[in-house]
């Protein structure tokens, strides 16, 4: 059996945890791939609102096995209290959660660090959510970091105590003295919880399953545009947050990819800092930002917010190989009477482009853009794709015919219910 595979299209922040939370009961397996606590996948229900930073998005469903695959970083405290939140609600998250036992450990020194570097940038930062991503994926590269198979060990106290030595050196590069005494009690207490819970060598799992004929779908953090490698560099996130880092977070070998789900905004979102070719400085902005709750449910920051943008939908549709496309939040656009869709970008030279340049930092691009009338009606109301109004067919034609991939979902709203299938 194929593992599905579930990317953001944009800068994160698409609606991906709704679209996993419908999609769950199919699957057998859910899995997170990359990421850490830095991610916010929202989930509405019942008329309860769930956010979730680390734990999969099928814990929900109690058939379903959840697993955090090794590409993740784990923040023991934060993972902690989600773990709290969802026994507070009834929910016994231990029962279906498998934790790879390769995921690295975010330390309290990370934290810190990653707030010292950003406050170094200065004009210049990158808008770190100061998780301590960042720093943990680079221990992890440099292979200085702890993984959460060291836990077990009896020596890990004094592996923890080498990374810290490691970091105070780091720190005191700017100027700084480590003090992460009263965060360490938590980080604590947070890993003896750990030590009670599933750790699992994932990767055996997962393969275990596609050999047993399981359905697999994968779940990814962030969006495509904030890649390491693809992203808008270097205003990006630490990890591969492409298809292919379903591969390596979670040791799936690229014949066993099946469907790859796509998901975007009817506009665009962007939190922290980079180009945004289609944001809005003026009222239209702030209204799109209103209407759609535009604030990150990580940081509470407000979304940058601008029309959609094509040049980066076809671009990470490329680098995906997406198969089917789930738009979202297409009510936060019920009210206007125009849409607008940026198809190229004009260059300072007066070139027309439909790809992202290499210094889009840089480069100063004009959106080319199409109007499209709006729709003016309540889309939450409707029940099913086929009663939808003709300029919302229309709006969804045209993105279909420019980024030739069919749109398979379209969400109306916030609820599970609000969902409608193609």
């Amino acid at each position: 059996m194929a593992v599905d595979i579930l990317v953001g299209l944009q800068w994160g922040d698409e609606g991906k945890g709704k679209i996993v939370d419908v999609l769950a009961p199919t699957y057998d397996i859910v899995a997170r791939f990359q990421g850490g606590p830095n991610a916010g996948h929202t989930l509405e229900f019942n008329g309860t609102k769930h956010v979730l930073h680390q734990i999969p998005s099928g814990i929900f469903h109690e058939h379903i096995t959840n697993i955090i695959g090794n590409g993740v970083v784990l923040d023991p405290v934060i993972f902690r209290a989600e773990m709290e939140k969802l026994t507070a609600r009834g929910i016994d998250g231990s029962k279906n959660l498998y934790i790879s036992r390769k995921a690295q450990l975010i330390l309290p020194s990370h934290k810190y660090i990653d707030r010292v570097q950003e406050e170094a940038l200065g004009e210049n930062k990158i808008g770190s959510t100061l998780k301590g991503i960042g720093p943990t994926y680079q221990d992890k590269i440099g292979r200085f970091g702890l993984r959460v198979g060291d836990i077990t060990a009896p020596d890990f106290r004094e592996k923890y105590n080498t990374v810290i030595e490691r970091h105070q050196k780091i720190v005191g590069f700017y100027g700084k003295t480590l003090d992460i005494t009263e965060a360490e009690e938590d980080f604590f207490a947070a890993i003896d919880y750990l030590r009670t819970l599933k750790l699992v060598d994932s990767e055996y799992m997962i393969n275990e399953a596609i050999a047993a004929g399981k359905k697999i779908l994968a779940e990814g953090a962030q969006g495509s545009l904030l890649d390491i490698d693809f992203g808008t560099y270097p205003f990006v996130t630490s990890s591969n947050t492409l298809v292919a880092g379903a591969c390596t977070g979670l040791g799936v070998a690229p014949r066993h990819i099946g469907e790859v789900y796509g998901i975007f905004k009817a506009y665009c979102t962007r939190v922290g800092s980079g180009p945004f070719p289609t944001e809005l400085h003026d009222e239209t902005g702030e209204r799109i930002r209103q209407a759609g709750r535009e604030f990150g449910s990580t940081t509470g920051r407000p979304r940058r917010c601008g029309w959609i943008d094509l040049p980066t939908l076809k671009y990470s549709i490329m680098l995906n190989g997406v198969t089917q496309l789930n738009m979202m939040k297409a009510d936060v656009l019920d009210d206007f009477e125009e849409i607008k869709v940026c198809t190229h970008y004009k260059l300072p030279n007066g070139e027309l482009t439909d790809k992202i340049p290499h210094q889009i930092i840089s480069e100063d691009l004009t959106p080319v853009y199409t109007s499209l009338p709006g729709w003016n009606i309540d889309s939450k109301q409707v029940e099913s794709y086929s009663e939808l109004p003709e300029p919302f067919l229309a709006y969804l034609k045209y993105l279909e015919e420019q980024l030739q991939v069919s749109i398979t979902i379209v969400s109306v709203g916030p609820d599970r219910v609000s969902t409608l299938h193609k």
